[in-house]
């Protein structure tokens, strides 16, 4: 008996996911309203959402006065992969820029847990999870290509939370398998931002649940500050994307396996709509960031860790550290001091700055023990350096009494 994809009810194929896709938009987005006719031909009589804003409205492209670039600089900023971050100012210098930098999706295969063999067709751009990190300034404009291959099974796109209009650019930013489309946005708002696939109606949820999504941080042009106004530095980032899976698993528990990205669909749907995940993860899998992939500094290091979570609340917590300065907002507000937990609100990304005073490995968890022990949600950073007997000291190994 063949799966079938919803909306529509089309069997699982590269062409029915497709149609899906764009169906699930089109109700989500316009309430029905009537498809793009022209682009039917060149798609093989798929149906092409319309362009939208957030009124639900055709965007006005002929109406809308062309853009003075002349004051801006052209620079290029190349994406790294997770848990690192692309060369950047923290203090920017000169003009604002357009930063061009280039997404491109891809759909693989990952091992999420090596233990149980548990795996997905992951949905990435760039092919990690979270995607990669981008850094701007206020000011800036982002002016992004994104690129969707020839050989994909899905149409994608993306919604920056940190952008203003048309879905977060959701809605001009739809390609189909073989197209490329480029977007600029004006970063306007200081503060860390998440990121993610948005194709409409299930196939959001869809996409960021199987790794779509990522995180901005526009960082004001003068830096980092306290709420005395005095400048904070970093000395490194720490970029974690925390994702929550839902994996379908058989009668007998077993995890499924699917031979091609989008076959999971139906079933990945009954699943996420327990709300439970089957783990909850750091960069993509178990262990992702612990053991030889642990993060690394050394005593006296100040280290910025942005953490990404863009579907469910979490609660971060440095164990054997603290959040010295904590923005659970916006850079534009005073950094939280001295935090134990703090709390990262599901779609949205924080920025937290510890320096380090001791040495040893320390875990970072969700403080929600059960994701962090039982469904994955740790990493573990080793720190190098001299023991300071000041800030604490074993006086008494274990011994029996």
């Amino acid at each position: 008996m063949s799966k079938l994809i919803n909306p529509g009810l089309l069997p699982t194929s590269r062409r029915g996911i497709l149609r899906g896709s764009m169906l699930a938009g089109a109700a989500a987005w316009a309430g029905g309203a009537a498809l793009a006719g022209p682009a039917q031909a060149k798609r093989g009589a798929l149906p092409r959402v319309p362009s939208l804003q957030k009124s639900g409205e055709a965007v006005p492209e002929a109406a809308s006065p062309a853009v003075d670039l002349s004051g801006y600089t052209r620079v290029r900023q190349e994406l790294v992969a997770p848990p690192f971050a692309p060369e950047h100012e923290q203090v920017a210098t000169g003009g604002p820029k357009i930063v061009e930098i280039t997404l491109e999706t891809e759909e693989r295969l990952i091992t999420i847990d090596e233990d149980t063999g548990a795996e997905i067709w992951a949905l990435t751009y760039n092919g990690s999870v979270p995607g990669p990190l981008i850094i701007v300034h206020e000011g800036d404009m982002v002016e992004l290509t994104i690129r969707n291959p020839a050989s994909s099974m899905m149409e994608h796109n993306i919604d920056f939370h940190a952008s203003t209009g048309a879905l977060g650019g959701g809605a001009l930013t739809h390609v189909f398998p073989g197209e490329e489309a480029v977007l600029r946005w004006k970063a306007t708002k200081p503060g860390c931002f998440t990121y993610h696939c948005a194709p409409g109606g299930a196939m959001i949820p869809y996409h960021v649940c199987h790794g779509m999504n990522g995180a901005v941080m526009v960082l004001p042009r003068e830096g980092l500050k306290d709420r005395d106004g005095n400048l904070l530095s970093y000395d490194k980032i720490f970029y974690i994307g925390e994702q929550d899976f839902y994996l379908p698993v058989d009668e007998d528990g077993t995890y499924k396996t699917y031979a091609a990205a989008g076959d999971d669909y139906a079933d990945s749907i009954e699943a996420m709509r327990s709300l439970t995940p089957t783990h909850s993860v750091f960069n993509g899998a178990v262990g992702a960031l612990t053991g030889e992939n642990a993060l690394r500094a050394n005593v006296g290091e100040t280290v910025l860790m942005v953490h990404n979570q863009a579907n469910r609340d979490s609660r971060p917590h440095l164990i054997g550290g603290h959040g010295n300065y904590v923005w659970e907002s916006s850079f534009s507000d005073p950094p939280l001091t001295g935090m134990e937990t703090w709390f990262v609100r599901g779609g949205s990304a924080v920025a937290v700055m510890y320096t380090f005073e001791q040495p040893g490995v320390y875990a970072y968890v969700n403080h929600n023990l059960i994701e962090a022990a039982i469904l994955g949600a740790t990493a573990h950073v080793v720190v190098e350096g001299a023991w300071n007997n000041e800030l604490m000291e074993q006086v008494v190994a274990p011994r029996a009494f």
